[in-house]
């Protein structure tokens, strides 16, 4: 049986804290967030929500030492004085909307993102600065009830994964066979869009690293644009990047293998980004429904690699 994992990133404000961030996105990602946790129990599909920790907290009195953004950030409402603000509580916290997760009907796994979703590179972050980040996720997670096994670095930056060990994470969501890794890479990657167009999100197969960590390698950003190849295709109403994920779900019911997607609650601003969703949970939907397909959390799937069956 095939696997299918859906992995989102939460963030809100803190991940536009290194630019000036934009109230209306921000706003968007709260609402789009209710809309998804009403998808998935649509389509009985549990997901990873990899959430920033300060959204779990009700206020903040922490100086935010050596932060890219400034010692308080979290006290800025995004949007100035203006009619397109949003009040700091709406920016930088999100404990209420954890909670409509954690209530719904599907089986959803809580995961850690950074305490302020700093970039886990050696070139912006310091060790210390890393085991804050660590620790602090996983003590506003506590505080709330979550014990969390799965980390999704900011930024996908992968480092200092033997601070996750550390803290006795599990899995941690790895870069995708695909991955851009610079700039040549996206400008030849933004070149071959159209014969991107025609192939599928790839299989990811989860390893047990050095660590004793179980890496679940991304397969596909959802929200990938390909260039100028979708919006020729969105004009013929067609959509390359959902084509390719219903092929890479179909690849891993035919072949047993794990696809991996994911995306940001703030990718979905328009109908066509829902209907790019509904596309997907439909599509591995029916796989499940006819017993070739599953569809679980980094989690799940971390303890299955960790614990094969003989």
């Amino acid at each position: 049986m095939g696997t299918l994992v859906l992995s989102l990133d939460a963030e809100l404000a803190w991940g536009f804290h290194d630019v000036d961030p934009p109230a209306e996105r921000i706003a968007d990602a709260r609402r789009a967030w209710r809309r998804l946790v009403a998808l998935f129990d649509r389509y009985e599909v549990p997901a990873t929500w990899a959430v920033v920790g300060h959204l779990l907290l009700e206020d903040c009195e922490e100086p935010h030492r050596d932060h890219p953004a400034g010692a308080r950030p979290c006290d800025v409402a995004p949007g100035g004085d203006g009619d397109r603000s949003l009040s700091s509580d709406r920016a930088w916290y999100g404990r209420d909307l954890v909670e409509e997760v954690r209530e719904a009907d599907a089986d959803h796994e809580i995961a850690g993102h950074g305490f302020t979703h700093v970039h886990f590179d050696h070139e912006r972050m310091t060790r210390l600065f890393a085991r804050r980040e660590v620790e602090r996720t996983r003590d506003a997670a506590a505080a709330v009830g979550c014990d969390l096994d799965s980390f999704v670095f900011p930024v996908n930056e992968v480092g200092y994964r033997a601070l996750l060990a550390e803290a006795d994470f599990g899995c941690y969501r790895g870069l995708a066979p695909t991955a851009d890794r610079t700039a040549a890479d996206r400008r030849v990657r933004k070149a071959a869009g159209a014969l991107l167009d025609r192939g599928r999100a790839p299989l990811v197969r989860p390893r047990v690293d050095e660590y004793g960590l179980v890496n679940v390698p991304a397969s596909m950003y959802l929200f990938d644009g390909l260039g100028p190849v979708t919006g020729a295709a969105a004009a013929l109403h067609d959509d390359p990047v959902a084509k390719r994920a219903e092929r890479g779900v179909d690849a891993a019911a035919e072949d047993g293998g794990v696809c991996h997607l994911w995306f940001h609650p703030h990718n979905l601003t328009e109908p066509a980004d829902y209907a790019r969703l509904r596309r997907v949970l439909e599509r591995a939907a029916d796989h499940r429904d006819v017993g070739d397909l599953e569809i679980a959390t980094m989690g799940a799937v971390a303890d299955r690699t960790r614990r094969p069956e003989s």
